[in-house]
């Protein structure tokens, strides 16, 4: 089938998760939205419309999320240029991906799993309800805990869970995944590949080859790719009024409600300090660098170094390129074109003065 995903409109609400990457290949669940179309429809999928094939092309807004039970009825509105029914799902926020990952976890559990028989599991591992728990080839387990009582656990293929490790599902891990010794996490948790994992995280979403590697607490909390936490970096998901959280939005004048929990949004390539202690419903855009002597801004703009200063554009893709190598990658020639559009964008006047020495 001829379908294209279309994101026009869409990015400035998906803040900042839009900025390097197209809508669709934001994850919910255990697979990015085009990743979940790709499976079901079992063919490639493009963001692109192709004028010639203008006619035969199904145009499928970028952030509805497909499943088995939905794909079709989707295509038929898709088809008839018709809005979103409330029971079908999307995602116009970063949050909305953290309300909806729980079931998300679950259909793309189904959806990868159905007439394939898991690994089997080492004595030494605890389970509860083994029979939800899913295990990829090559995956390293040992002294562990896992139940899937009240949602599936599904490990990528070569994750590596250390000693005491404690599992609570819905819990999805990526391909390659390090699991470090004692961490807790609650679902409805995924965690992208090349990922490593420390300390206490609930509900949360986090892309490719980021770390969050050390003790500190992320609950509610979506992070991009190649992010990374200092140890002791915690955020709060709660104001102590237990009142609806709003997030500051560039592409809107007023905040949005985001609910009563709410946690920390990060944009690729950004990183805190050790001890950041992030505020109930922060931002955090592209390319930061955050440190700061108390509790840095709710929103801190894309290529911020500290909290008030511009983050160099040369000096951040020379980290973001160190930092990918970290992980035997290269920054290739088409994100250091969009760390560059983003640049202009957000900082399209930059005062040198204001840029650090580093």
């Amino acid at each position: 089938m001829n379908i294209y995903l279309d994101d026009s409109g869409l990015r400035g609400d998906l803040y900042p998760l839009a900025e390097l990457r197209h809508v669709s290949d934001i994850r919910v669940g255990i697979l990015t939205i085009r990743e979940k179309w790709e499976h079901l429809l079992g063919c490639a999928v493009g963001d692109q419309q192709q004028l010639e094939s203008l006619d035969s092309m199904i145009r499928v807004p970028a952030n509805w999320v497909p499943n088995a039970d939905s794909y079709k009825e989707l295509l038929t509105l898709a088809k008839q240029r018709r809005s979103l029914p409330a029971h079908l799902f999307c995602i116009q926020y970063a949050w909305d991906a953290l309300r909806l990952n729980d079931q998300a976890i679950r259909d793309d559990v189904c959806l990868l799993t159905s007439h394939r028989t898991s690994q089997s599991i080492v004595q030494n591992v605890r389970c509860v309800s083994p029979e939800s728990i899913f295990i990829e080839e090559g995956v390293q387990i040992s002294h562990a805990i896992l139940n899937a009582s009240e949602g599936p656990i599904y490990l990528g293929k070569n994750v590596l869970v250390m000693e005491g490790v404690c599992i609570r599902g819905p819990f999805a891990a990526g391909e390659g995944v390090v699991i470090k010794m004692g961490a807790t996490i609650y679902g409805a948790t995924s965690i992208g590949p090349g990922c490593t994992i420390g300390g206490e995280i609930k509900n949360s979403i986090i892309l490719s080859y980021s770390n969050k590697a050390h003790h500190g607490y992320l609950g509610d909390s979506y992070l991009g790719s190649w992010c990374n936490l200092g140890a002791g970096t915690s955020c709060s998901n709660v104001l102590n009024s237990a009142a609806s959280v709003y997030y500051a939005l560039p592409a809107r004048l007023q905040k949005v409600e985001a609910g009563q929990k709410a946690g920390l949004i990060m944009g690729d390539f950004s990183r805190s300090a050790i001890n950041t202690s992030f505020n109930t419903g922060t931002i955090t855009g592209v390319s930061c660098n955050v440190f700061s002597a108390g509790f840095p801004p709710k929103h801190i703009p894309s290529f911020t170094w500290g909290t008030e200063h511009v983050y160099q554009l040369d000096k951040a893709i020379e980290h973001a390129a160190n930092w990918k190598r970290l992980k035997n990658q290269v920054l290739t020639d088409s994100e250091i074109h969009r760390l560059q559009q983003c640049y202009l964008q957000f900082h399209p006047t930059s005062n040198s003065k204001n840029e650090p020495t580093i």
